[in-house]
């Protein structure tokens, strides 16, 4: 079996990984990848960790055929006006931007200060995270990407939620610059963003619908950081229980939600310098490692996780939603366990 898959908007961070993993990917082939301001260059000169492993060159978005999935690494707001075209191109299509993520017209004016360009296309796409849409995943035409401020937030606080324990939650969440995309800035350029720790969304960062949407409502607020880091996601989650927790309840709670999860591991050891996760260390890969403590003087639970914002939190989430959505191995193209030391 052999999936045509082609990407538009590939010329971006996001597109890149879509890329490199695509073209290992055991039963994906690669037909076209867009970009109309890099049209006829090859993909390696923008991606040159591809180089000698593809002659692709980029196509202007005009001339993109039919194939069987179809990734959209388009800027916020561009993918909706375009939808009815580009489902008649494929007949799959997982957009990794931000314009189908929330299920609500509503929800999305107040998050974003406009109305969604294509309301009736909302309740067509599945939440693109498999821990917790896997079954409306499998099988299904259009996946929505994932925020990955939400992804690590939503998989920290999973089995809590679950459980109906939390009264309030503060995330504290720490990224890498490679969040803000591959076109220059200036809160990216080097001389402004080298040795600095800059609060840019201490609140109402957009992230945080995702996250009442997939866990439900309870207070939760939410705070986002940039750090002297390339890729990753930290999220420290401050979690003030409806009841008291102890350290063994957590594990079975941890348990029970991710034993089965191909892409979640539980870091939590006694000793040793990786006994909490890391995102340095999942650079590169699809899992995202969550930990947690008890705070035996106070109650409060302290949950962690850590992710690779550009795989786990965007073109990992995205190839592991083409696996179920085609009837494959969920971790088909998934495998690569990321380098020590990194």
């Amino acid at each position: 079996m052999t999936i045509r898959c082609s990407i538009v908007g590939g010329s971006g961070y996001t597109g890149g990984e879509l890329l490199r993993l695509l073209l290992d990917h055991p039963a994906a082939e690669v037909g076209q990848v867009t970009s109309r301001r890099l049209a006829g260059a090859f993909v390696h000169s923008t991606h040159p960790n591809l180089r000698g492993r593809t002659r692709l060159q980029f196509e202007p978005p005009e001339v993109l055929g039919e194939c069987d999935v179809l990734f959209l690494c388009l800027p916020h707001g561009e993918a909706a006006g375009q939808m009815e075209r580009f489902a008649g191109l494929a007949g799959r299509v997982v957009d990794l931007s931000a314009d189908f993520r929330l299920r609500s017209g509503e929800v999305y004016r107040e998050w974003y200060g406009r109305e969604h360009p294509s309301p009736g296309w909302l309740g067509r796409f599945v939440y693109g995270l498999p821990e917790l849409e896997r079954e409306g995943l499998r099988g299904a035409r259009f996946a929505s990407g994932v925020g990955c401020n939400a992804t690590a937030v939503n998989l920290a606080l999973l089995p809590l939620a679950r459980a109906g324990l939390i009264r309030h939650a503060i995330a504290d969440v720490k990224v890498g610059s490679s969040e803000a995309g591959a076109e220059p800035s200036a809160t990216g350029h080097h001389p402004e963003r080298s040795g600095r720790v800059r609060p840019f969304a201490p609140a109402g960062h957009r992230h945080q619908a995702e996250v009442r949407q997939q866990l439900g409502e309870f207070d939760l607020h939410m705070s986002v950081t940039s750090v002297e880091l390339v890729r990753g996601v930290l999220c420290t989650a401050h979690v003030l229980p409806l009841a008291p927790v102890s350290e063994k309840d957590l594990w079975s709670l941890f348990r029970e939600a991710y034993s089965g999860e191909p892409f979640v591991r539980i870091v939590k050891d006694r000793s040793g310098i990786h006994r909490y996760p890391e995102p340095r260390l999942l650079a590169g890969t699809n899992w995202c490692d969550v930990g947690f403590e008890v705070d035996a003087r106070t109650g409060r639970v302290v949950v962690m996780s850590a992710l690779d914002n550009l795989m786990k939190g965007a073109a990992g989430s995205a190839v592991q939603c083409m696996n179920l959505m085609c009837g494959l191995d969920e971790r088909s193209g998934l495998t690569f366990t990321g380098i020590h030391p990194a």
